[in-house]
């Protein structure tokens, strides 16, 4: 069986074949080298949402390192006839050179402002549409669901457990979303190695039934791996289980997983159990398809820790985050820049090189014109938009580790600046409006 797994990094052809017959006519009729600015945005919010969350920044800047259309993707590109010849030379020598400006990944957003911009030549920045909103799109809807989430869980840490749920490629993005936007750990080996993540697991329901009792199961776990471990207490039956726990691992216990039946009631139950028996230290931790809302319906509950899979990484109902990729301005045949928008009902864009602030009264202020005029006089507030490419040039700080950890704080920050609410789970409007200034 030959082993078709290609052997080069590239990232060139995470994209969609319109890019790129867009770049042939656009070369062909000496348009392509034209001056643009791309613009990343959503029109709306997912239904009842009062802001979402950005994220994948890093990850698009780690993908074009690698944008190149190497001697395979030119190969496959010509076999498939996609192109033709002159627009394969093209591509052969491409490298980004242009500048991208956006949100700080882990900033909270509000509909029609500006979360990325790209400026470069058509040709470069048509061919990085499908890149950057593939990750934009599902790594936002990730972290604006953790957000809800680590919000609704308060003090009590909430854990990412997805990685069965979802792609394997996903869920190291998923996992490194979710603690972007509160979460404080993953199961996710792969999310913790490359992203300096913290990461947790003990065992599943499968290690109990492997052996002939569970509390020869609770033995070998607590003597493989200490009294401080987590024993899962219900395969069986939650009561006994928890008497075996405890005469096993005594009041060192370090915790106890729920991962069935009324939460709230057996968290209440576990709790007064362990208490009347010593472990008072013992945590108790909950798992099982929780949401905000489950999560939030818990807050009156002796939980110590969320486990959360299936919801988070499938965004909690909004596995996208509907973003788009809309040309705003490009320059004409003189060399003068052009205001440019979609007139299309339900799907306008506004148009325009845009800076985007947000205010400390609330509202988010666009200035939208070809010069950024300045904001008015008395307009309090602070820059949203940050280099994250120069010239080509990569800032390496918004990656990798480092890029993690900066995002876990903008969120963190920006989270606290909301008004209170932006945290109700209820429906309602976006908590900020955006504000056009035209000049």
């Amino acid at each position: 069986m030959s082993d078709l797994t290609p052997s080069s990094p590239s990232t060139a052809l995470f994209t969609d074949h319109y890019e790129l017959t867009m770049l042939q006519a656009a070369l062909a009729a000496g348009t392509a080298q034209r001056r643009s600015v791309f613009e990343v945005f959503g029109r709306r919010l997912p239904h009842g949402r009062r802001y979402g969350v950005v994220a994948g920044t890093g990850r698009i800047l780690e993908m074009l390192r690698d944008f190149r259309f190497t001697g395979e993707e030119i190969d496959f590109l010509r076999s498939t006839g996609v192109v033709d010849a002159p627009t394969l030379d093209w591509l052969a020598d491409y490298r980004f050179s242009g500048t991208i400006r956006g949100y700080a990944e882990g900033e909270v957003y509000f509909p029609g402002s500006p979360l990325l911009s790209v400026e470069s030549s058509f040709a470069e920045g048509v061919v990085l549409e499908t890149l950057i909103l593939s990750a934009l799109n599902y790594d936002t809807a990730v972290a604006s669901a953790a957000s809800r989430m680590s919000g609704a869980a308060g003090d009590r840490p909430c854990a990412e457990m997805g990685s069965r749920r979802t792609h394997e490629a996903a869920a190291v993005a998923a996992a490194r979303a979710a603690v972007i936007a509160g979460f404080a750990s993953t199961s996710n080996l792969e999310a913790g190695r490359r992203y300096g993540l913290r990461t947790i697991g003990t065992s599943a329901h499968s290690f109990t039934l492997l052996h002939d009792t569970e509390r020869q199961a609770f033995a070998a776990q607590v003597d493989s791996l200490g009294k401080d471990t987590i024993l899962l207490l219900d395969t069986y039956d939650v009561d006994t289980a928890l008497d075996t726990a405890i005469e096993i691992a005594g009041p060192e216990l370090g915790g106890v997983r729920l991962d069935s039946g009324d939460l709230g009631i057996q968290a209440h139950e576990v709790r007064e159990k362990l208490d009347a028996r010593g472990a008072r230290n013992t945590k108790i931790t909950v798992t099982s398809d929780l949401d905000e809302y489950a999560i939030a319906a818990l807050q009156a509950a002796p939980v110590d820790a969320y486990g959360v899979g299936t919801r988070v990484v499938t965004g909690s109902g909004a596995p996208t985050a509907s973003l788009v990729y809309k040309l705003v301005a490009r320059q004409g045949a003189e060399g003068t820049w052009v205001s440019v928008e979609k007139a299309s009902k339900s799907k306008a864009s506004h148009g325009g090189i845009k800076q985007a602030v947000r205010s400390y009264d609330g509202s988010i202020a666009t200035e939208e014109s070809i010069g950024v005029p300045a904001l008015p006089a008395d307009f309090d507030g602070r820059a949203l938009l940050v280099d994250l490419v120069v010239d080509g040039e990569i800032d390496d700080a918004f990656t990798g580790a480092e890029g993690v950890r900066r995002a876990q704080v903008r969120h963190a920050e920006s989270v606290g600046e909301l008004p209170r609410s932006a945290h109700r789970l209820q429906d309602g409007e976006p908590a900020i409006p955006t504000v056009y200034y035209s000049g």
